[in-house]
């Protein structure tokens, strides 16, 4: 076997080379040339949306829609079936705006797609009450002065309502002193589970005392 110190190359034959290889590649990206040349379709970079049908029940009521998969359930919400009082604030799931109640749950709806919730029951602000016949967590945010811009109230009320049902299940929190015994209805726990829910204006101390008088739960004075 011959030492590769032994291989000679001289600048001419390495030059030759180099062009015989480039030459090469070039030839290879001749035909696709051509094809684009000779008005050849291009093919898209992206594919396009992908549609789905999806249906909802939506307070109470059966809905079935055709959106882009990527559409979140907030959207869904909002823009196809035009229920606006669920709001769009940080729209990444930080500020609770967007709360709905799906399936006795509250979530986030800006961080789900609406696709995930086929068959699922949905209910929004609007399903809790109306004008003429509030819930009576609705009934509390208005009497104790629960909401200032009201921006974030819809949000608010449907975690409020969820936040009670949750401790009543026995579902603990992060101030659960024990996880294997069923959370006290307190101000702590209530307190603690709404804290994602974000208030701009600070109207907390009302909004908890709402939420305790619906709870029959004792106020703590006013501190949030």
């Amino acid at each position: 076997m011959n030492d590769l110190n032994d291989l000679k190359l001289s600048r001419r034959d390495l030059l030759k080379t180099g062009a015989a290889a480039a030459g090469a590649a070039a030839g290879a990206t001749i035909p696709s040339v051509a094809m684009a040349q000779a008005g050849a379709p291009a093919q898209p970079v992206n594919p396009p949306p992908t549609s789905a049908k999806t249906t909802l029940r939506v307070n109470g009521k059966r809905q079935e829609l055709n959106v882009d998969t990527r559409t979140t359930l907030l959207d869904a919400l909002r823009e196809h079936l035009k229920l606006t009082g669920t709001k769009k604030g940080c729209d990444q799931g930080q500020c609770g705006a967007c709360t709905v109640i799906v399936n006795g749950r509250r979530i986030n709806s800006c961080l789900s797609l609406a696709i995930m919730h086929d068959g699922d029951e949905v209910t929004t602000i609007e399903g809790l009450g109306n004008p003429a016949r509030l819930h009576p967590m609705q009934a509390a945010f208005v009497k104790h002065d629960g909401y200032q811009c009201g921006y974030c109230t819809p949000g608010q009320i449907c975690s409020a309502v969820s936040v009670i049902e949750e401790i009543r299940a026995g579902i603990p929190s992060h101030v659960s002193p024990d996880l294997n015994v069923k959370p006290l209805l307190s101000v702590d726990e209530i307190r603690e589970r709404m804290s994602g829910n974000i208030c701009r204006c600070g109207a907390y101390s009302n909004i908890l005392d709402a939420i305790t008088e619906v709870a029959g739960v004792p106020s703590a004075g006013g501190k949030a």
